[in-house]
Formats: structure tokens, C-alpha cells, sequence
């Protein structure tokens, strides 16, 4: 097992020359030798993981510490490469892609790399080299004001991520405070995040003009790398969300109030968050502790999350800790020149400490174990796999919740089943108002305001926000970091949950086949699109009819 602890891992500045003469003399190989193809695929991989490395820790230690000049200029530089590092990677792939290569290439790798490639060169022109530079830009401006946010309230100063503990304080006039106060900071800055994503959107629907789309909506699907599902079954997912989740979500919701004490119209936006009024589950242990249980509980479930979480913590390849200046949220990435994963989260004392914790440790062992994979572009799935993982992992953890709930325990499990399900149409209503959006950049900054009140009222009808202006004006979606620095990527979560929910069946049903499949997914990366994995780990594609029926059915026995 590797032992490289974080602190040794390396990963210099790109010579752009000297990969430009790498580049010339493969291509020169691959014209001149073609038997020499696979040879020369394997000393490109390399060098791509070694700049996905770079790359990786670039944007790592600039979220850290958002404030650090190193950081913001090493951040510039990177922007700045990524286009001239993009456009050797897309004259490579066509090349590749030429019948005298690609049948070498299939043959050695299966024919779901020639799919991607084929979808990545649609992607990249020296036309929008610049427009990619100032969309990295504007998504960084984003990044860093939400990042730096000062919220005060009642005496003290709080960031975006730690105000969200209010809102799920026991005292409802609190929780209201907080939400207001959240709201008012995003009113204050309204015209400034108006103007990023205005630029946003149009600088997207111009680049992908210049390659020769109809709008951002067929690029963005490409940028995804979506090879096996297209916008019509999106659709239809989400209108069977709309069918069969939004009206449990209902019920669940009606169900909270009455036992928050309130009716059904009285739920307000900041009650959402409070389960019931013996206050939601919190983590008893402090940060250390936490690290120590969850090593426990991993050490209980084996099948290599013993060993890998402990190597997790001895290569120190964690950073949760919330702290000023740290951008928010929490993701995953991979060192891939040392096969190594890294996971970025913010706690701030709250059940969803460990719900966030689980759900990137599912990113990292996925990594982890796919690290082996022949090729770069199978270290990952697309998008909407990675996530089964995570989601995944979430619930395959609730049998040793009690290590970090105790007796309430059985409330978390409850809580997190009624949430993932609730998220479902929020899920899609994201995914529809970015469709909307792109399809009319022109369209003003209230219009799109409406765009988003429109999905509420079709995907969240309960949704009230009382008082607080700038949400009941349209405005909640301003808070979703992926809508501004990844369009399209957020119905990948609800893809992914829809599949998730099915381990949870599953796992109640056969727990030890279940952990098999759930392993075996893993280590099988990204060699595949999305329902084809899916489908072999057992799961019904959530483009196929029925599938939320069943976990409807039976969230519906548990949670009603």
C-alpha cells in the first residue's frame, strides 16, 4: 500500500515547451510508426497524470486558503495553461481517433475511451482559448466573494458555511435570524453575482456558437461527457420525479410541520432543516474523536475501508476543518501520479459533518480503488457515476451510525433517508432552471429570477420563505455553487441518489451482496458509461420506467 504522506507529494509548474516537443514527437511516431500507437498512448498517459497532479493540487490549495496571493497567482497560471494544455490533448485524440489507430486502441481499451474522445473533441477550439480563460475568471470571482462572505449575527461574525448551524437550532425565532441575515448578505451583493453569472452565461452560449452548436445546452452535455443518455431522458427523469417523489415529498414535509408543531402552512424555508423538535442529531464526538469512530466503523465494515481509511489518516489526505478564508463546500480529488485521493470538506458541529464526511470518503475509495485502470480517463466515471459512490457510501454506513449519534442514531438514519429523498426535486428543479437559462441568454437577470420560481412551483411547491425578501424573490439559487462553476452537473446527483436509494433496498435485503457490488463498482472506475455500470452492480438505470418506484414504495413503509 502507498505511504506517501501529503506533505512529499510534488508536483512542479509545467515547461510548456518541453511538453510541446513531447507532443511533436508522438505525433511524428504515430504518423510514421503506427505499431508504435499503444506505446505511445501509455507515455502520454503518464504525462497526463502527471499534469492532472499539478492541476489537482493547484486548485486544492487555492480553495484552502483563497486569500493566499501564491495561491491565487499559481491558481492564474494554471487558468491560463489549461486551454494550450487542452488544445495538445484534443489534436492528440483526433489523431488517435484515425482507423488506423483507433482499432489498436479499442482493442487495448475497450471501445468507451473512443466514445469520450470522440465527445471531447467536439469541445476544445483555439477560438475559445481565451473564453475558456475568462470563464476560469469569473467562476474564481464567484469562488472566492462567497468564500470571504462576513455574516454577523448576534455578536459575532460567521461565514456561509457556519451560519448554516442556526438553521437548525431548536429556538425558531433563531432560526429564522440566521436564514434572514444569509439572505441579506446575498440582497447586499445581489448585482455583483447577478453580473458574474450574466457573463457567465453568455461568454458559454458564444463559445459554444464558435463550435458550432445551437446553444450552451449541446455543449455543456458534451463538457459532461454524456455518451449514453442525451436531453430527451433527462426530461422524462425529471417528470417522473415530478410524478412520484414530489408528492411523497409532500406528505414528508406535512408530516415535519405537524411535528415541528406547526400546520402545513406555517413551514417556513428556515423550518426545512429541523427534523423535529427534539433538535436534530449531532455528532457527539469532537474532531479527533470523530477520525478515531470513523476508523472504527470502518474497520467494522472491511472489504478495504479498514485499510484504506487508515491510510487516509497516516498520509494526512484530509482537510474538514472550517476556517476563514477556506472556500466552502466539500469535494474530492486525486493526485493521480501517486494514485492517491484527497477530500476538502468544512464541519461546522452538525449531523451533516458526517453525512459530507461519508459521502467523500465514497469519492475517495472509489479513486483509491480504480487507481490501477490502463488509462487517465478511467481513473473516474463521468459525473453521475462518482456520485453512486458517494451517495452510496452514505447509506451503506448507517448500520454504524450509533458511533457517532448514540442514541439517536435511528433519527439519523430516519432524517438522512427523508432528506435524500426531499433533495430529489430540488435536484431536478436545478437541472431544469440551468436548461431554461441557456436557452435564453438573453434573457435578464429578474427574468431568471422568475425561471427559478417557476421550478419551485412546479418541483418544491412547499417551499416558503416568509419575510426574507431575496429568496422569495427568486433568488435561493444564487447559494448553488454548481450552477455558477458547473453547469449541468447537478441532475448527476439526483441520477446518482436514484441508483444510491436502490443500495439502501438493497443492502436491507443482502447486505454482504450488496457491499460486493458496491466494491466491485468501484474498482471498475470509469470504463464505462453510466448505465452500463449501473446495471451491472445490480441497479436499474434511472432512465428506465419504474425505476423510483420501488424505493418510493418502500421509503414510503419506512418514513410514513
Amino acid at each position: 500500500m502507498t505511504t506517501v504522506h501529503f506533505s512529499e507529494i510534488q508536483a512542479p509548474a509545467p515547461d510548456m515547451d518541453a511538453i510541446q516537443n513531447r507532443y511533436d514527437t508522438w505525433r511524428t511516431r504515430l504518423s510514421q510508426q503506427p505499431a508504435d500507437t499503444i506505446e505511445c498512448v501509455r507515455e502520454w498517459d503518464q504525462l497526463r497524470r502527471s499534469l492532472s497532479t499539478w492541476q489537482a493540487l493547484v486548485e486544492l490549495r487555492f480553495n484552502q486558503d483563497t486569500k493566499n496571493e501564491q495561491y491565487q497567482a499559481a491558481r492564474k497560471h494554471c487558468d491560463e495553461l489549461r486551454p494550450k494544455l487542452t488544445e495538445l490533448e484534443v489534436v492528440m485524440k483526433r489523431q488517435l481517433l484515425e482507423e488506423e489507430h483507433r482499432q489498436q486502441v479499442e482493442q487495448e481499451y475497450g471501445a468507451h475511451v473512443l466514445a469520450l474522445w470522440e465527445v471531447d473533441i467536439l469541445t476544445y477550439d483555439p477560438a475559445i482559448a481565451g473564453d475558456l480563460i475568462r470563464e476560469s475568471e469569473l467562476e474564481a470571482s464567484y469562488n472566492e466573494r462567497l468564500a470571504n462572505a462576513k455574516i454577523s449575527f448576534r455578536g459575532s461574525d460567521y461565514n456561509l458555511s457556519e451560519i448554516t448551524k442556526f438553521l437548525e437550532d431548536l429556538d425558531r425565532p433563531t432560526r429564522h435570524d440566521a436564514d434572514a441575515v444569509r439572505w441579506q448578505w446575498f440582497s447586499e451583493h445581489r448585482e455583483e453575482l447577478d453580473d458574474i453569472f450574466d457573463q457567465l452565461v453568455k461568454l458559454r452560449h458564444d463559445m459554444a456558437k464558435k463550435l458550432g452548436f445551437n446553444n450552451y445546452i449541446e455543449l455543456g452535455y458534451r463538457r459532461m461527457s454524456r455518451v449514453d443518455y442525451g436531453r430527451e431522458d433527462v426530461e422524462r427523469y425529471r417528470d417522473a420525479v415530478q410524478t412520484e417523489v414530489v408528492p411523497l415529498a409532500q406528505q414528508l414535509l406535512e408530516n415535519q410541520a405537524d411535528r415541528l408543531g406547526l400546520s402545513a402552512d406555517e413551514l417556513r424555508h428556515w423550518d426545512e432543516p429541523l427534523y423535529d423538535r427534539k433538535g436534530n442529531p449531532r455528532p457527539e464526538q469532537d474532531y479527533e474523536k470523530l477520525l478515531v469512530m470513523a476508523q472504527q466503523m470502518f474497520d467494522d465494515m472491511g472489504y478495504g475501508l479498514d485499510d484504506f481509511f487508515a491510510l487516509m489518516r497516516t498520509s494526512d489526505l484530509m482537510d474538514l476543518q472550517i476556517r476563514a478564508g477556506k472556500a466552502n463546500g466539500g469535494f474530492c480529488t486525486s493526485f493521480d501520479d501517486y494514485g492517491l485521493p484527497y477530500i476538502f470538506a468544512n464541519f461546522n458541529g452538525t449531523k451533516g459533518d458526517v453525512e459530507v464526511f461519508t459521502h467523500e470518503i465514497g469519492h475517495a475509495f472509489q479513486a483509491y480503488m480504480s487507481r490501477k485502470q490502463p488509462l487517465l480517463d478511467y481513473l473516474w466515471p463521468t459525473y453521475e457515476s462518482c456520485e453512486i459512490h458517494s451517495m452510496g457510501l452514505e447509506f451503506l454506513t448507517y448500520p454504524y451510525m450509533e458511533r457517532f449519534f448514540g442514541g439517536d442514531a435511528k433519527r439519523f438514519r430516519t432524517i438522512h433517508l427523508t432528506q435524500s429523498l426531499l433533495f430529489l426535486p430540488y435536484g431536478v428543479a436545478v437541472d431544469h432552471f440551468q436548461h431554461r437559462v441557456y436557452a435564453e441568454p438573453d434573457a435578464t437577470p429578474e427574468e431568471r429570477f422568475q425561471f427559478w420560481q417557476e421550478m419551485e412551483a412546479r418541483y418544491l411547491p412547499w417551499r416558503n420563505y416568509g419575510d426574507i425578501e431575496h429568496a422569495s424573490a427568486g433568488g435561493r439559487w444564487q447559494l448553488q455553487r454548481h450552477i455558477y462553476l458547473s453547469p449541468f452537473y447537478y441532475i448527476d446527483y439526483t441520477l446518482a441518489q436514484a441508483c444510491a436509494l436502490q443500495f439502501w433496498v438493497r443492502a436491507n435485503q443482502d447486505r454482504k451482496a450488496a457491499m460486493s457490488d458496491f466494491v466491485a463498482l468501484c474498482q471498475r472506475g470509469g470504463a464505462a458509461a453510466f448505465q452500463q455500470p449501473a446495471k451491472s452492480a445490480g441497479l436499474t438505470s434511472p432512465f428506465e420506467p419504474g425505476c423510483l418506484s420501488e424505493v418510493v414504495a418502500q421509503a414510503k413503509q419506512s418514513l410514513l
